[in-house]
């Protein structure tokens, strides 16, 4: 509960980080695009102010904060209350969910999955982007959890363990790109998007639920 409370408290802070960044902003949204469905529905779990679901063309949201839902509905996004580890959706419902640094902030990372398994249509994906707990990003992030209101109750991830809960889950065709190859500080100009993960501290990885479960 206390991770969503900081976003009740700081939404103007948290709005403030990308007017900050935002190169580092369309870094993402470019790494995210480059795996993006182009068609189908979807669903942003853990939406947000809407910032990613209303540029990628997302029209249906989920977030468990009153503030952050009321900033999606803004940008466009039929942003509901509820959370990622018991989304209020039919089984087999959606073509794909996107999370979107949505996992360090989660109660239950693997009920999260299981979910997005279970509400995805067979061939459907499911696309995660995160910081690298192991990338120099990530590393700061951890050193400096205790000043910051959003992540001092923040659990960070690596590749390797969301790859890992991933594939226990039952997802296949694990595709990744990355992003964010500077510190925040010394981004001059936007970033580039290349495939794989190991360099860029923001990845984004793309999984597959199989037409037919085994």
């Amino acid at each position: 509960m206390a991770l969503v409370e900081a976003f009740e408290k700081h939404a103007p802070e948290y709005e403030a980080w990308f007017e900050k960044n935002p190169l580092v902003y369309e870094a993402e949204l470019r790494a995210i695009k480059e795996v993006l469905p182009e068609r189908g529905e979807g669903i942003e779990v853990g939406v947000g102010s809407g910032r990613f679901a209303s540029r990628l063309g997302i029209k249906l949201g989920i977030d468990p904060s009153k503030k952050m839902r009321t900033l999606s509905r803004s940008r466009g996004v039929a942003a509901i209350d509820g959370v990622a580890e018991n989304l209020p959706f039919d089984d087999c419902r959606f073509h794909f969910v996107l999370m979107v640094t949505t996992i360090c902030f989660l109660d239950d990372v693997h009920a999260a999955f299981r979910e997005a398994f279970r509400v995805l249509k067979p061939d459907g994906d499911l696309i995660i982007g995160f910081i690298d707990k192991d990338s120099p990003v990530g590393i700061s992030y951890q050193r400096r959890k205790s000043e910051s209101v959003f992540y001092k109750n923040a659990t960070f991830y690596s590749v390797y363990e969301v790859k890992s809960s991933l594939e226990k889950t039952g997802f296949k065709n694990l595709e990744f790109v990355q992003t964010i190859f500077r510190r925040l500080s010394e981004i001059e100009n936007l970033e580039p998007v290349k495939k794989g993960f190991g360099k860029g501290s923001f990845v984004v990885v793309k999984a597959k639920r199989p037409k037919t479960l085994e």
